[in-house]
């Protein structure tokens, strides 16, 4: 699947961030380009959520270490402010912005990055850039985020600050990149106890109940600055866009570069959409996108319930035996095959032969979790050390030419 994603840079001309068009059926003007992947803010180094229904996590327990829930407001009661000129402005935003920024949180994507150098070869460069999350549920013994993969995706270390600006390190518990989301995890015992008091798990709404109209308010982490707050309405429910599986809730609520993974909310102060997308082109004025919550309820419940792995140093890092090809929504589209990487030869020896994988077939899943393409099985491989078993799924062709779906175990060998 063709998903790239370009940080935004200060400095430079930033018009088209992203150039996928929205799909034609919902009538989007053809010459707009998008930022999917809204908008990940990226500072080069040295040179760039059952939503009504959805369990979030109650708190377990009655450890001195549990965040508190955020509670909605009911009826957004109003708030009086007293102006400089001493009239009275009334207004709602206020609260619920109080209340839900505690549930959000700043993410930081510290990353290595192959760039062409001046003379034509290849360096390594560091890269950092900045995205949001919302805080969605507490275990045991861990703090669980959702944000979009986009903000996770390529993570050397990925690093997490709160209300408070108190930074942790996290780690990812799951991704799904056609969905554009992604759980990450915070180990409680290092969270202060300071900062626990502080912060809150966030109440999720009922995004099928929204009406075309009615308020919007997104909180995030835009331009990387930390947490701001701005406002609209619903502009549109059910949108599409290339890239992300699924329909969208349209927003003319100012989205960011930065605001990616952070949260959308109704008047009751409610997590209804995480925003991910924005149309960013001279001629286009006020289009964002984000995430249904109750459409991604059990994409994300699935997330949540995933070991937390860390990544294995390079070298112990395992390999399932294979040489593939991108199957893109394009190819897929043209040649009736599943998106996924297809396997255009097998190691001999390695761990795809012994599993019975054969040249033709097409990877889609590796531990459960999506592969698009070459870059994202590779990025899922980081997680398993060599000589551990891994859950993959394929789809090989049948004689009728359609392809049968078949979980296997591959035992992952090493890199020669």
């Amino acid at each position: 699947m063709d998903n790239q994603y370009t940080y935004y840079t200060p400095g430079q001309d930033n018009q088209d961030y992203y150039t996928k068009e929205p799909k034609q059926k919902r009538k989007l003007p053809k010459f707009v380009k998008l930022i999917a992947a809204a908008l990940v803010f990226g500072l080069v180094a040295g040179a760039a959520f059952e939503a009504a229904g959805f369990a979030v996590g109650r708190l377990l327990g009655t450890s001195e270490r549990e965040v508190k829930d955020l509670a909605p407001t009911e009826t957004a009661p109003k708030t009086e402010i007293q102006s400089s000129s001493g009239s009275t402005i009334t207004t709602d935003i206020t609260r619920i912005a109080r209340n839900a920024m505690p549930s959000v949180v700043s993410i930081t994507n510290m990353s290595i990055q192959e760039v062409q150098s001046f003379f034509g070869g290849i360096q390594e460069q560091q890269s950092t850039s900045a995205g949001s999350g919302i805080i969605i549920s507490q275990t045991d013994t861990e703090l669980l985020i959702l944000t979009n993969n986009h903000v996770v995706s390529g993570s050397d270390t990925l690093t997490v600050s709160f209300i408070d600006e108190e930074s942790v390190e996290a780690n990812i518990k799951g991704t799904d990149a056609a969905r554009d989301l992604a759980v990450v995890a915070v180990d409680l015992n290092n969270i202060q106890k300071s900062t626990m008091e502080q912060i809150a798990v966030a109440t999720l709404g009922d995004s099928t109940a929204l009406q075309v109209g009615e308020p919007a308010i997104a909180i995030g982490n835009a331009l990387g600055y930390g947490q701001s707050v701005t406002t609209g309405v619903i502009s549109a429910t059910d949108r599409t866009l290339d890239g992300i599986d699924g329909g969208l809730i349209q927003t003319d609520a100012a989205i960011n570069p930065g605001n990616s993974g952070g949260a959308l909310l109704n008047a009751k102060g409610e997590v209804i959409g995480i925003n991910t997308a924005k149309i960013a082109v001279s001629a286009v004025e006020g289009i964002g996108y984000a995430i249904p919550v109750s459409d991604a309820g059990e994409t994300i419940t699935e997330l949540m319930s995933r070991e937390t792995r860390t990544k294995v140093p390079e070298g112990r890092q395992g390999m399932i035996g294979i040489q593939g090809v991108d199957v893109t929504a394009d190819s897929a589209q043209m040649y009736n095959m599943p998106t996924g990487v297809y396997i255009s030869e097998v190691t001999r020896g390695g761990g795809a032969e012994k599993a019975g994988l054969s040249k033709g077939s097409v990877i889609t899943h590796l531990g459960g979790i999506r592969v698009n393409d070459m870059g994202s099985l590779k990025e899922q491989l980081q997680y398993y050390q060599a000589g551990e078993t891994v859950e993959v799924t394929v789809q090989i062709p049948a004689a009728d030419g359609e392809y049968k779906e078949e979980k296997v175990e591959v035992t992952l060998g090493r890199s020669s």
